[in-house]
């Protein structure tokens, strides 16, 4: 059954990975997932990677808007949702593959946003389980946030995984931070969104609607410096007490600018 979403932007931010942004929008397409309009904003691709996605725009529908360098994610997600239209924005990297499901999920996320206005953002995906939820309905649930909920994992009350936001978001809890790493931007994002009293749902079964992948070919972007992945038991006791301390810092006293 076709479903097609009106008052919804699909906006994928690109770079260099074509074949990724094509399986994802091959994916909607077998699932017969529309939208009022596409938005592919690329953050100054080589010249293979957009000839592959301008040979695939007419298939497909999308509007592409483009960089001529490569300015990083933050520039990129600031343009592409600027090019943004309708009412509500539903942000998918081009390496994320949707699951069968996740239309009629996305519909029930479309119509609770409909009726609940303070709502900003409805969550699809995420690496772990936010920590504070109270079940809601639909598989949702809500998030929560007080000043004795000391899981430092509290911070990710905003993601960039797969989301549905109201399409003035950026308006309301400020653009990204250019210039600076993307994960350091989405940390920024984070403590925005908390200080300014943000308010969202959480998908319960969150690694159910999406997969995310990379090929040898087009891998990820996003250089990881080694300490971050390590298995080692006294680095990450420190690791855990250094963010326990700076992130509940940080949603207290630091300041966005």
């Amino acid at each position: 059954m076709s479903k097609y979403f009106k008052d919804v932007t699909l906006l994928i931010t690109h770079y260099n990975r074509s074949s990724s942004l094509n399986r994802l929008l091959e994916t909607l397409k077998d699932q017969k997932c529309t939208f009022e309009d596409i938005v592919v904003s690329d953050d100054g691709s080589d010249k293979f990677h957009l000839k592959s996605i301008s040979d695939h725009q007419s298939v497909f529908g999308f509007r592409l808007i483009t960089s001529s360098i490569n300015k990083g994610l933050a520039n990129n997600i600031n343009k592409g949702q600027s090019a943004v239209q309708t009412p509500y924005t539903l942000y998918i990297q081009e390496d994320f593959i949707p699951e069968k499901t996740f239309a009629s999920h996305l519909e029930n996320a479309v119509d609770i946003m409909r009726a609940r206005p303070e709502l900003d953002i409805v969550r699809f995906y995420a690496y772990r389980k936010y920590p504070y939820l109270i079940p809601y309905r639909n598989g949702f649930s809500e998030m929560v946030i007080k000043p004795w909920h000391w899981d430092f994992f509290k911070v990710h009350f905003y993601s960039d995984h797969p989301h549905l936001r109201r399409s003035d978001f950026l308006k309301k809890f400020g653009q990204y931070r250019e210039g600076i790493k993307s994960d350091r931007a989405e940390y920024r994002m984070c403590l925005s969104f908390i200080q300014r009293k943000g308010k969202g749902l959480f998908f319960n079964n969150f690694q159910s609607l999406f997969s995310q992948r990379n090929s040898e070919l087009e891998p990820s972007t996003v250089p990881r410096g080694s300490w971050t992945q390590t298995k080692n038991p006294l680095i990450n006791a420190m690791k855990y007490v250094y963010r326990q301390v700076k992130y509940n810092y940080d949603i207290h006293f630091f300041k966005i600018r």
